[in-house]
């Protein structure tokens, strides 16, 4: 296994340097980009498609204009997403599963009038509605359309420009804006996050120095690339590292993706534990026992997702931690290294503090700080106006522990705690002790207010036959608090979830308001 030890002076360069780098160390022909079409690109074959598409986009997207990326993950998003950095342009990656009023509210936070799509992708994804709401406010560019203009005379030009794309390439400061990412919206409106060239490559270079690389890895990521850890992980690391990623366009293909890891040589997997238990449930023996390397990150991991993995295919599941703020790596467990429970070290060259949150025992708010930090949010007042970070410091708003060995322990979101009675009670506790009474199942905890105790609350799960009786019996048994009972337990065949596989708690809150309201009103 490899180790390549952290060094600042490789991050300051663009990401269409970064891709040149990568190219020059393991050779324009080196095969590292596949997608669900099943065909294999070279390094050679993405810069002759950025150059033949960037030249299209370069007289339709005016310079220091954000372009949005509405596209599935995959080969096409990008050589789109390269495209428009070989010709200066910013790219802001908008997620099409947030809703239209969320969608609308991150166009307009990031200067977005031009949206680049696909019109096979909305056809089968069912996003015409969606396609006619943004038409209102933005220019809807279909790469068909893009494509069928690309002639013999522009493939040879792009082709040329590929022999020496440092020569026809848009020179870039690694300081600059390199993407927009907008955070999950899992508790409110979603920010967007300004994260310049120099803060993806170096959390890209952290990665490579913190986890050990095996010359053969080969990379599977069926996540997202309007989300960072599917940007960064299935997309950035394999192109910057020299591996090749194998992208898929959606998560949710649950018998598909086992067998796709088998079929492409996978060994290197990303996932969320939601997701992780849906292919497990759905695979083969054979199917993923090749597996290398399994980081799960976006939420906790569950010990019967561990147990099933290490029992049915010999793999040990590795669980990370990141934010869109930090691009996205902030720790992970790796092999030799992996303490359950826990998401790992912090990665190299990252500061962090804790400060002390009132009310709340046993853990402290994490600030971090570093090369992978982005400069701040959007200024929707402002146009390209950006929050710049206080002192850097970028606050997660997560409660963690940090043990002597540097291990980190996620206890909760600040704002996943409620206040029982003048207490605090963690609802991600909440929903833990919910799996060890219903391990089979999924589970959400959320708060409301509440007249008598200041807030109450009300616990989702797919067990359908959960009592409140079974959690009292356990909570007792365990020692645990009467607080911590929720005050109400509502049984759904599906817990929502957001397109980047997390909790949707604003969903949850919406319906738990209305089931509350209707309650009243009888």
């Amino acid at each position: 296994m490899a180790h390549r030890p952290f060094e600042l002076a490789r991050t300051r360069v663009t990401l269409f340097e970064a891709l040149l780098r990568a190219r020059d160390q393991r050779g324009g022909k080196h095969p590292i980009l596949e997608d669900h079409e099943r065909k294999v690109l070279s390094y050679d074959d993405i810069l002759v498609r950025v150059f033949a598409l960037g030249g299209k986009l370069d007289g339709l997207i005016k310079r220091r204009e954000t372009a949005g990326i509405m596209l599935p993950t995959g080969a096409g998003a990008v050589v789109t997403f390269f495209a428009l950095h070989a010709f200066g342009r910013t790219p802001a990656m908008l997620n099409f599963t947030a809703g239209i009023m969320n969608l609308r509210a991150a166009c307009e936070a990031a200067n977005v009038k031009k949206i680049l799509t696909s019109r096979l992708f909305i056809k089968k994804a069912g996003l015409e509605t969606l396609e006619a709401e943004l038409s209102k406010f933005a220019k809807l560019i279909y790469l068909e359309d893009v494509g069928k203009s690309i002639d013999l005379g522009d493939k040879i030009v792009a082709l040329a420009k590929s022999k020496m794309p440092r020569a026809f390439a848009a020179k870039g400061d690694p300081d600059n804006t390199a993407v927009i990412l907008f955070t999950s919206g899992s508790y409110g409106t979603p920010k967007g996050a300004v994260l310049s060239h120099a803060n993806l490559v170096a959390n890209v270079e952290q990665g490579y120095a913190h986890v050990p690389f095996e010359p053969d890895f080969s990379f599977f990521s069926p996540l997202p690339m309007f989300h960072c850890f599917g940007l960064l992980g299935g997309v950035l690391l394999p192109l910057f590292t020299g591996h090749k990623t194998f992208l898929f366009p959606s998560p949710l293909a649950v018998k598909e993706i086992p067998k796709l890891i088998k079929d492409t040589g996978s060994n290197v997997v990303f996932a969320t534990d939601t997701f992780a238990q849906q292919y497990a449930r759905n695979a083969e023996d054979e199917d993923m026992k090749g597996i290398k390397l399994m980081v799960l990150g976006a939420e906790r991991v569950r010990p019967e997702t561990r147990e099933t993995y290490m029992k049915r295919f010999g793999v040990e599941l590795l669980e990370g931690y990141g934010a869109t703020e930090a691009s996205p790596l902030i720790s992970v467990n790796v092999p030799g290294r992996n303490r359950h429970g826990s998401v790992g070290q912090f990665v190299p060259d990252l500061e962090w503090r804790l400060e002390p949150v009132p009310g709340i025992e046993g853990g402290q708010k994490l600030y971090v700080r570093g090369p992978n930090v982005m400069r701040g949010y959007l200024d929707p007042t402002k146009p390209f106006g950006i929050d710049l970070l206080p002192g850097g410091w970028h606050d997660t708003g997560d409660v963690v522990d940090v043990d002597q060995d540097g291990f980190i322990r996620i206890l909760g979101r600040v704002k996943r705690f409620a206040k029982v009675g003048g207490e605090m009670v963690s609802l991600n506790a909440v929903e833990g002790y919910a799996q060890q009474v219903w391990p089979g199942a999924m589970h959400a905890a959320i708060a409301l207010p509440d007249a008598r105790k200041g807030e109450k609350i009300i616990l989702f799960t797919s067990q359908s036959n959960a009592e409140s009786s079974a959690f009292v019996a356990w909570c007792k048994a365990n020692g645990v608090q009467d607080i911590a009972v929720p005050k109400k337990i509502i049984h759904v065949e599906d817990i929502p979830l957001l397109g980047t596989g997390k909790t949707d708690y604003v969903a949850l809150g919406r319906m738990a308001a209305d089931l509350v309201a209707r309650a009243e009103a009888a």
